[in-house]
C-alpha cells in the first residue's frame, strides 16, 4: 500500500476536533507542509461529497486543487481526495488525506490519525515518489496534528 500514517493524542473531544476539520477556512491554518495557501472555495462546512478548493504552492508554483469528500463519518472520519483539474478534467491526483479519530488510553484526550494515501493517484511514481513526497510528508504531517492540538486549544 502507499500509504503514510502519524497519530498523536490531542487533549480535545472527537466533536471539537472534527469541527475544525470539517471547516476548510482553517485548513491552511493546520497546514504542516507550507503547500495550502488558503482561499477555500465551496461550503463553509464540509459533509459527504462535498466538493472544495484549496490555493496551493509548490515549488513556487501557485495553483488550485480540487478536493472530494469521500469518506465521512461524524465525529469519527473525514478523507477527501486531491485533483489538479484542468477545463474540468482531472489531469493529476487521486490521493487522500484522511483524518480518523478515536477514544485515547487517556481520559479527555482523543487519538487522531492523520494518513495520506496515494494507492490511488495518478502517475504515482511521476508525483508522488520521484519528487520525494513521502519522505516529506510525515514530519508535516506530525506538524498539522501539533496545530490541530493548537487550535482546538484557543
Amino acid at each position: 500500500m502507499r500509504a503514510i500514517s502519524v497519530s498523536k493524542d490531542i487533549g480535545a473531544t472527537p466533536g471539537q476536533l472534527f469541527s475544525v476539520l470539517r471547516t476548510p477556512a482553517r485548513h491552511a491554518e493546520l497546514d504542516g507542509s507550507g503547500m495550502l495557501q488558503g482561499r477555500p472555495a465551496g461550503p463553509d462546512v464540509l459533509g459527504p461529497g462535498d466538493r472544495f478548493s484549496m490555493a496551493m504552492r509548490q515549488g513556487g508554483l501557485p495553483y488550485r486543487s480540487v478536493n472530494v469528500v469521500v469518506e465521512y463519518e461524524q465525529d469519527r472520519l473525514i478523507t477527501w481526495q486531491t485533483w489538479g483539474e484542468f477545463g474540468g478534467r482531472r489531469l493529476v491526483g487521486g490521493q487522500c488525506w484522511r483524518y480518523e479519530l478515536a477514544a485515547s488510553d487517556t481520559a479527555g484526550t482523543t487519538q487522531v490519525t492523520h494518513t495520506y494515501d496515494w494507492s490511488g493517484a495518478r502517475l504515482p511514481r511521476l508525483i508522488v515518489e520521484l519528487p520525494g513526497f513521502p519522505k516529506r510528508m510525515g514530519p508535516a504531517m506530525a506538524a498539522t496534528l501539533e496545530r490541530l492540538a493548537r487550535a482546538v486549544a484557543s
